[in-house]
């Protein structure tokens, strides 16, 4: 699947409060993608921590768009950005931070957070 295959499994629907800022977050605890140097499985979580401007992510979308990455070689720092990428793009946030909290692999484990601002 591409990657704008992928973003076009993300839906959103209307802000029931768009005049307040408030902060949505959702953790996936179950994240898995692929390293593209060993071919081993990563694990991992990944937390979307938002405050939405006029529309929200839809959550069944939204698991199924995480699944997507599950046979996807992509690296911590890649899968990262383009999660917050095409979350930014479809839902135009206020605020966005996405961060991968990836599992021990090799005695390291990695955190990897992007982070997103509107501009006014």
């Amino acid at each position: 699947m591409t990657q704008e295959q992928q973003s076009t499994l993300l839906e959103t629907f209307e802000n029931p409060n768009p005049e307040r800022d408030y902060r949505i977050e959702h953790t996936c605890h179950e994240f898995t993608s692929v390293c593209p140097k060993t071919g081993q499985p990563d694990f991992g979580t990944i937390i979307i921590d938002y405050v939405p401007d006029t529309l929200c992510l839809e959550l069944k979308a939204l698991k199924f768009y995480m699944q997507a990455f599950r046979n996807q070689g992509i690296f911590y720092e890649a899968v990262t950005n383009r999660i917050l990428d095409d979350l930014v793009t479809v839902c135009k946030p206020r605020q966005m931070t996405v961060t991968g909290n990836y599992n021990v692999r090799g005695g390291f484990s990695s955190i990897v957070t992007a982070e997103y601002t509107k501009r006014v």
